[in-house]
């Protein structure tokens, strides 16, 4: 019995991968470029990004995430561009998962803002240790013919190495991004390609497409030193159309578990242009505290605690998220037609 409790176990954390294979975000309105591509090199500055995430603390082998971005705008003729590079390692149990794009946007002047369009090609490679599950010390069922060992068993993938079995695959993301001296507004479509990645004949995951909306607005206060930024995030993963189909039926309650969502409200206020608090909540179950500060000038650092509001708060102590941000202007002032980033003011 203990061995049919593992394999359902293991299958249900495969689900979860195809559900929702991008790691989450905290503070998303300072790393839109992680899920956006037209986000990418947005103002004046050229900037390197970084962050941490440690996700469930207190629960073993939760999710960690670590993020590194490097992006730049730059001026061909009259048109501004921008460009750049990301990676990212999420580690979940069992799995790890990295990917590596290339990002450009192409930006071009629209009413009082920027319009921008932006697509990143890269590769995604989701690993997993099959080899850390000993199923030979698992106790048997006492009728031997409904036994399977693991090397027989196809459901289980056999190990390529120390570090278990892996897959890689090529992916694909588009999208648009809006932004005023006020206001900015987002939505792209990742994992365009839908890939699949083999982890030997008999095991595999394709990685479903994914949505993402934004928003946000700067409201100045009559204190000049005051700012309000409310925002919000729409996030959707689409599990492939064969994960939705039961062979030789058409299932009703898997095509309803078609898509994951998650909504992310939040509310930041910035003061004297340097400091930030605020509050965030999630749909699926969270609320978030949002802290950040200008160091220097460029240098940016940001902190949220993220603590669950459904069950997993008697099971954990809550989710912690750092990023650090350094840009530097590269892009000369003296053109009437650059703008300020409405996410770095």
């Amino acid at each position: 019995m203990k061995k049919y409790i593992v394999l359902f176990c293991v299958f249900c954390i495969a689900g979860v991968v195809r559900a929702q294979f991008d790691p989450q975000i905290g503070q998303y309105m300072f790393m839109q470029s992680t899920y956006n591509p037209a986000a990418i090199g947005e103002g004046d500055m050229m900037r390197v990004y970084g962050s941490h995430r440690m996700q469930f603390t207190g629960i073993k082998d939760a999710p960690m995430t670590t993020y590194f971005s490097f992006s730049s705008p730059f001026v061909i003729g009259k048109t501004q561009h921008g460009a750049g590079v990301r990676f990212m390692n999420d580690r979940f149990g069992l799995f790890s998962n990295q990917s590596f794009y290339v990002d450009y946007a192409y930006k071009l002047r629209l009413g009082k803002g920027y319009l921008s369009i932006g697509v990143d090609l890269g590769f995604v490679n989701l690993s997993f240790a099959v080899d850390s599950i000993n199923l030979d010390n698992i106790v048997e069922l006492e009728d031997n013919a409904y036994h399977q060992s693991a090397s027989s068993d196809n459901a289980i993938p056999t190990g390529r190495g120390q570090n278990g079995v892996s897959g890689m695959g090529f992916d694909m993301c588009i999208g648009a991004y809006y932004s005023t001296s006020t206001w900015w507004t987002g939505v792209s479509f990742g994992h365009l390609t839908q890939p699949t990645l083999q982890w030997s004949d008999r095991a595999e995951i394709q990685v479903g497409g994914s949505l993402y909306a934004v928003g946000g607005y700067n409201w100045r206060l009559r204190n000049k030193n005051w700012v309000l930024m409310p925002s919000a995030m729409l996030q959707m993963q689409f599990v492939p159309k064969r994960m939705t189909e039961t062979e030789g039926e058409s299932d009703a309650k898997s095509k309803k578990m078609g898509a994951a969502w998650d909504v992310n409200l939040s509310m930041l206020a910035q003061v004297n242009n340097r400091y930030r608090f605020g509050i965030g909540y999630r749909i699926a179950g969270s609320v978030n505290v949002l802290l950040g500060m200008d160091i220097i000038s460029g240098l940016q650092v940001g902190y949220t605690y993220e603590l669950p509001a459904n069950g997993l708060i008697r099971e954990s102590y809550g989710s912690h998220e750092l990023y650090l941000s350094y840009g530097f202007n590269v892009l000369k002032p003296k053109r009437t037609n650059r703008y300020k980033s409405v996410r770095y003011l």
